[in-house]
């Protein structure tokens, strides 16, 4: 069984095909980066995925559970940071974790956020309020509410955009550490991070999947010598496929 598994997946808003047919398979484990340029669809295919909209048409299932009939099923086994931080400003980083430990039901909402800000090496910042923190703890804290009910997948939109390089450096050890032990979707508009820390890469434009891959893969395919020209003769085409 797959973690992830759409059929002829589609979002259309009036004439506009933001997901055309996606058929995309994201294995157990797996850190899967959707990669494409602004408007390519990522995002609207993370909200079907995470039961934030609801597909036109099409399937999707998250563990074999279908998103469109059975959402709570869903909603209780993934954990999303979406581009815009969710966080409490106001809230200090512990009182983050225990207000959305206690939303989701954990058994004991103060362990589980100890652990996390261990993970998340926020413990310098745990009494700090949200407001207070550089973009990088934001966007820490932000996984680390995401993975407070234990997913099974955890969805990654952007989550080091406007980043500076020490704090995306900082992310992607983390997110190493994830690797294998939850499925990881991820879209970045950094491609040395894609390449970095994908296990495989999907890249979409206007609306539709062009290619799956390896980096290496996808350089082979396109008959590139490094990562970044692949990118752009995949999004340049119309249609490209392994």
């Amino acid at each position: 069984m797959f973690s992830i598994e759409t059929k002829k997946l589609t979002k259309t808003y009036g004439s506009l095909k933001a997901v055309d047919t996606l058929d995309l398979t994201v294995n157990e484990g797996e850190l899967f980066s959707l990669l494409g340029v602004n408007g390519a669809g990522k995002t609207t295919v993370i909200k079907m995925l995470t039961c934030l909209s609801l597909p036109t048409s099409g399937e999707a299932f998250i563990k074999g559970i279908n998103v469109i009939n059975e959402p709570e099923k869903v909603k209780s086994i993934v954990g999303i940071s979406p581009q815009e931080t969710a966080v409490a400003l106001n809230l200090t980083v512990r009182e983050n974790l225990e207000f959305i430990a206690g939303i989701y039901g954990v058994a004991d909402p103060k362990g589980k956020a100890t652990k996390l800000i261990a993970m998340l090496r926020l413990e310098e910042k745990e009494q700090t309020r949200a407001a207070k923190l550089s973009g990088g703890q934001q966007r820490r804290l932000s996984i680390a509410m995401g993975l407070i009910s234990q997913p099974e997948v955890l969805f990654l939109d952007e989550p080091t955009l406007g980043l500076d390089v020490l704090a995306r450096r900082e992310l992607w050890s983390i997110l190493r550490a994830l690797k294998g032990k939850i499925t990881i979707i991820l879209t970045t508009h950094y491609l040395e991070e894609a390449e970095a820390l994908s296990d495989r890469i999907g890249v979409m434009s206007k609306g539709r999947l062009l290619a799956v891959g390896t980096p290496g893969e996808l350089m082979t395919l396109t008959q590139k010598t490094n990562f970044e020209d692949a990118f752009v003769a995949l999004a340049s085409e119309e249609r490209c496929q392994l």
